[in-house]
């Protein structure tokens, strides 16, 4: 289930690891929509509920899907573990270390390192 928590202060939309996946920009929009209905700040998507082509940068999918975010204002979390991933992408890894020294998304292993995040 999708739920509104306020961390630090912070409104996010936390969406469940069972819902459907997010492979385009509609299914982004969607999320920012329920983001923008309950006032969410930023949004939080198990690393699951994306397809694989969304971290393989050359299929330019992720891309797309965080450009939405950026244009709607909202930032987005890819929460969980993506170290295989990362490990097989060198691309991917330098797009991740690049992400979270910004404030638009960030890739985060658990809900722990995002209450870090979202305290300072």
């Amino acid at each position: 289930m999708t739920s509104l928590e306020k961390i630090h202060d912070v409104p996010v939309l936390m969406c469940a690891a069972d819902g459907p996946a997010i492979v385009s920009e509609r299914d982004a929009v969607d999320l920012i929509g329920d983001a923008g209905y309950l006032g969410a700040r930023w949004v939080v998507v198990p690393a699951r509920r994306f397809g694989d082509d969304f971290f393989h940068l050359r299929t330019r999918v992720a891309g797309d899907i965080v450009q939405k975010f950026a244009q709607y204002g909202v930032g987005l979390v890819v929460l969980g573990d993506i170290s295989r991933q990362v490990g097989a992408s060198s691309a991917l890894a330098d797009f991740v270390r690049e992400s979270n020294g910004g404030r638009q998304l960030w890739f985060l292993a658990d809900r722990e390192r995002l209450a870090e995040r979202l305290r300072g």
